[in-house]
């Protein structure tokens, strides 16, 4: 019998991994599909830095009002249903998938509503940058359809259906970037180069593929609706709530888990709030809007990469805790959150060193027709790490049901990052980089809260040289020699095969570093889809012992 429970746990494990890097695949490529489409925009003729001034400026409150109806929805959704699942209840945990599809489906329409009339509003008297009205108008449809689809993606991700959300995201992203070329050659053909009508047009392209997205989706669930009367059938512990209570609860774990998620939309938007407007105070606003476009368009674009990486691990957590809990399984929900917050640092190191070392080759590189931006890169790569551990604690406590403290860390994370951002950014001295400095105390403020209270929460012991040292050691290695072979190479090939080969070689010796200083145990490594296979090689070349 025991036998047989550590047989199931395995299982569990390999699924929960599994599905972290179908999650992980998916948001790398989403990220990779992003990054053409802002190149293209970048250096295409009459868009640039201004372009990207209008067009972000515009997308962030866009996003705003998306983070409210839909990007703690699927975290929210997940959590519940997968409780439901977790003690074989179904037919509840389809009940809270329907009732969910009618609660936010109103309040996605009501953002909608919100974003089309007060589009010129929010342009000329909040942004200051009138431009921005068509993009919003354009954007508008948008909130509607990707808050349906979060429900969506919520529910399956419960019913460790990981992969369905995985691929709409892909598809959506792929359906942007084609679209995105497209709309804005057919508005240059029929505008010249408007640079106004080229971001709207841009951002249309966004409601497009949302649409399209969303109708994967649908086509799915459709399909899957055979497996899960199944299931309804062969319910148990089945308790039936009012249609109040269940709403009720739904909009307590939502709220706040969107409101984490809020925080850190705001963290943009009080850049698209503030930095025009005070950075105008000693230049022009045309100046100032360029400067906005730097951070907006280029610097947030390659900042954001990392977080693809991660963000996986902030969405299987929330579904595998709060099931793990239901079934009373606490070793593994330490387990996980161990391993997790392990690899998160063996991801969020080498990013933010790279970026930082890497900075203006890279800037020079991707964006060749507007080159300026390197101090601002390394300065707000600085801020990835603890953004990436923000992501993953913040995963763990909604799983563990302290939906509550990753909201409060951000909103005084917020505050922080608001003061400071008036305070900064009017110096001369200092202008753009303001911003970037404030993001970095911010999420330092943010981590300190919700680190501290999920040690507190769970029996997770991190020691200082498997989390911190050894990472750091690997990580510095990789950072002097690739550099030292970019210099090299740099004087013998071209420049963009320079950089490129010597990025290829900081991947390859920091995972070869990672192996040499033994940072994962056997059954750390045992939990990595193949990892027997894995460690019997590694036992082989003599690294562990047999």
């Amino acid at each position: 019998m025991f036998k047989s429970k550590n047989k199931d746990r395995k299982i569990v494990k390999e699924s929960f991994m599994k599905g972290i890097l179908v999650l992980m695949f998916s948001q790398v490529l989403i990220k990779l599909l992003g990054l053409v489409y802002k190149l293209y925009l970048t250096n295409k003729e009459g868009f640039g830095d201004a372009g990207n001034a209008i067009y972000n400026s515009g997308y962030q409150i866009y996003a705003l009002l998306l983070t409210i109806s839909s990007v703690g929805v699927p975290n929210a959704i997940s959590k519940l249903v997968s409780e439901k699942v977790a003690i074989g209840d179904n037919k509840g945990a389809y009940r809270i998938f329907k009732i969910s599809l009618i609660t936010f489906g109103l309040i996605g329409a009501i953002g909608t509503a919100i974003l089309f009339f007060g589009a010129g509003y929010i342009s000329n008297n909040l942004l200051m940058i009138p431009e921005a009205e068509l993009t919003l108008i354009a954007l508008s449809p948008s909130v509607f359809f990707v808050t349906i689809a979060s429900v969506f993606r919520g529910y399956f991700n419960a019913r460790e259906k990981i992969s369905v959300t995985a691929k709409s995201q892909t598809l959506e992203q792929i359906f942007k970037t084609v679209l995105t070329v497209i709309v804005v050659e057919i508005v240059t053909i029929f505008s010249g180069l408007n640079t106004t009508l080229m971001a709207a047009g841009a951002n249309l392209a966004t409601t497009l593929s949302v649409l399209l997205s969303f109708l994967y989706l649908y086509i799915y669930y459709r399909i899957f609706r055979k497996n899960i009367a199944i299931d309804i059938k062969n319910t148990v512990n089945y308790k039936r709530e009012s249609i109040k209570s269940t709403i009720k609860k739904i909009l307590w774990v939502s709220i706040p888990i969107s409101l984490s998620a809020i925080t850190s939309s705001l963290n943009k938007n009080i850049d698209s709030f503030t930095v025009v407007r005070l950075l105008s105070e000693f230049m022009t606003e045309a100046q100032a809007k360029i400067q906005y476009g730097i951070l907006s368009g280029k610097v947030d674009t390659l900042i954001t990469l990392p977080l693809s990486f991660n963000v996986a691990f902030a969405t299987a957590l929330v579904p595998a805790i709060s099931s793990s809990i239901a079934k009373k399984d606490y070793e593994t929900v330490n387990k996980r959150i161990s391993f997790s917050l392990l690899l998160t640092i063996l991801i969020g190191l080498p990013c933010t060193f790279g970026m930082i070392v890497f900075a203006n080759p890279i800037i020079n590189l991707l964006f060749p027709n507007a080159t300026e931006g390197t101090l601002l890169l390394q300065l707000s790569a600085l801020a990835i790490i603890f953004t990436l551990l923000i992501q993953t604690c913040n995963g763990a406590l909604q799983g563990l049901g302290k939906v509550y403290i990753p909201a409060i860390a951000g909103v005084v994370g917020l505050v922080i990052k608001f003061i400071l951002n008036v305070i900064l950014i009017r110096i001369p001295s200092i202008g753009i980089n303001g911003a970037a400095i404030a993001s970095i105390v911010y999420h330092i403020f943010a981590l300190v809260i919700v680190l501290y209270v999920l040690i507190k929460s769970v029996k997770i012991k991190l020691g200082v040289g498997k989390y911190i040292i050894k990472p750091i050691i690997a990580t510095l290695g990789m950072s002097v020699c690739s550099y030292y072979i970019y210099t090299i190479l740099n004087n013998i090939i071209t420049f963009k095969l320079a950089i490129i080969i010597s990025l290829i070689c900081a991947v390859l010796i920091y995972i070869i570093m990672v192996i040499i200083l033994k940072i994962f145990t056997k059954e750390e490594i045992y939990m990595i889809p193949y990892g027997q296979k894995l460690y019997k090689v590694l036992e082989t070349v003599g690294i562990y012992k047999k």
